[in-house]
């Protein structure tokens, strides 16, 4: 059997409205304000449930987070794009939010899991960053 070109149309436009395939810009900002205030919370519960000193400062959309070591993970949104941009010591990472979490742009993982993974190792201790 064929479907008739409304049919398929119809379906198509059923699927578009099940899954956002766009995030508005203040959607976007929403997100990254939680994202960037977690980072922060976290920085705090680290500091005081461990010898971990991260001084973490924030400037608008950019938090800067400087261990002991004085080597630096800095976050930065990227608004146009609806990114959050991490530099940390192994390189750079930009994530986006979809599904739920915010994941690597080349599917490198999620950002708490990878913001965790590059905290410890500029530590020299086990870091957890968590969403909440």
């Amino acid at each position: 059997m064929h479907s008739t070109r409304l049919e398929r149309v119809t379906r198509i436009e059923q699927t578009l409205n099940m899954h956002r395939i766009v995030m508005t810009d203040l959607e976007f900002l929403d997100q990254a304000e939680q994202l960037l205030s977690a980072v922060e919370q976290a920085c705090d519960r680290i500091n005081d449930e461990s010898e971990a000193d991260i001084d973490n400062q924030r400037t608008g959309g950019m938090i800067t987070l400087t261990f002991a070591n004085r080597s630096q993970i800095i976050l930065n949104l990227q608004k146009p794009l609806h990114e959050v941009w991490m530099a940390a010591r192994s390189g750079g990472y930009h994530y986006r939010f979809g599904e739920g979490a915010w994941q690597d742009t080349k599917g490198q993982g999620e950002f708490f899991a990878s913001l965790s993974r590059y905290a410890s190792e500029q530590a020299g201790m086990r870091l957890v960053f968590t969403a909440a």
